[in-house]
């Protein structure tokens, strides 16, 4: 179970990064694709935050117990 984690947080940091990348170029580039996607691309950051908390707070306790 531990290697899991291993690929795990990995992945959900990657995530959160890109997605706020694309967010934060959605936001200045402004337009018709700023609009549409720059609150929604925050959105999902803001959840996919919440899903790598949960993701490092369970790697966290797997390896102390």
């Amino acid at each position: 179970m531990s290697h899991l984690f291993d690929f795990l947080v990995p992945i959900v940091l990657a995530a959160v990064l890109i997605t706020l990348c694309v967010g934060i170029y959605a936001l200045f580039r402004g337009g018709d694709f700023g609009r549409s996607y720059s609150n929604k691309l925050m959105r999902l950051r803001v959840a996919l935050q919440f899903l790598a908390v949960l993701v490092l707070v369970a790697a966290f306790w797997w390896r102390t117990h």
